[in-house]
């Protein structure tokens, strides 16, 4: 069986629902925080980097960032698969080359719509998925310039850069697909009240689109077990 690596950024950002469906479809997922996390892929046959509410270079906020920027240099320059998100996206664009703002743009909070471009008619992530879907969104912070040979994937009113691969198995998306409406029942009401927000709205929302975000969220965990279990059958390249 496929050996998965999930790197828990924030005790509150977890795999969600990806967690029980990779089980059930036949892949092996360890877990681990990031500060236990290695800087290299060794031992896994993928890589899955989590969110987390600080930006991809807070290293004295998180003292493992470094090694996990540099797991997924690893795993792009090995052709390991990695799907990043949220901040995991953004550990990803840094890793490469990109770069990431702190509080740019307009926040995105709640179910949002995101839209695929064109380059992602023959992606392997997106395939099969709708040209326009709902997803979970907490960001304030964004990738404002791709690493140098991305392809970049989907984007958003509020944030341009919502979806990005790294040569041909390693992706970072902005959203939360592993996030069901049920995360925002641990959301401050307070703090998006003092933003303008109302969270019973948000919540609303996102129930009420629920069964088309699980479908689409399904298909993006499908194709990715997909990648990995044939990206385990191939020789691996050694990093550079």
């Amino acid at each position: 069986m496929s050996r998965l690596l999930i790197v828990r950024n924030a005790d509150r950002s977890g795999p969600g629902r990806f967690r029980p469906w990779w089980e059930e479809m036949g892949l092996t997922v360890v877990e681990t925080d990031g500060a236990s996390a290695p800087a290299s892929p060794d031992g896994f046959d993928a890589v899955v980097l989590l969110g987390g509410g600080f930006l991809p270079d807070a290293d004295a906020y998180a003292p493992w960032l470094p090694a996990e920027r540099e797991l997924a240099r690893r795993a792009v320059a090995e052709a390991v698969p990695l799907l990043g998100i949220c901040l995991g996206a953004q550990v990803l664009a840094v890793a490469a080359g990109g770069t990431v703002l702190g509080d740019h743009g307009r926040p995105e909070r709640g179910s949002c719509a995101v839209r695929l471009r064109p380059e992602a008619d023959a992606d392997a992530l997106f395939a099969g998925v709708p040209r326009e879907f709902r997803a979970i969104q907490n960001h304030r912070d964004q990738i404002t310039a791709l690493p140098p040979g991305a392809v970049w994937l989907a984007s958003s009113d509020a944030c341009p850069v919502q979806a990005f691969r790294m040569g041909e198995r390693a992706w970072g998306v902005q959203f939360h697909p592993e996030a069901g409406a049920d995360r925002l029942d641990g959301w401050d009401e307070a703090a998006l009240a003092d933003a303008g927000l109302d969270l019973r709205a948000l919540r609303a929302d996102a129930e009420r689109v629920e069964p088309e975000s699980v479908r689409t969220a399904r298909r993006l965990a499908a194709n990715f077990a997909d990648v990995v279990r044939r990206a385990a059958d191939a020789p691996r390249t050694r990093a550079s």
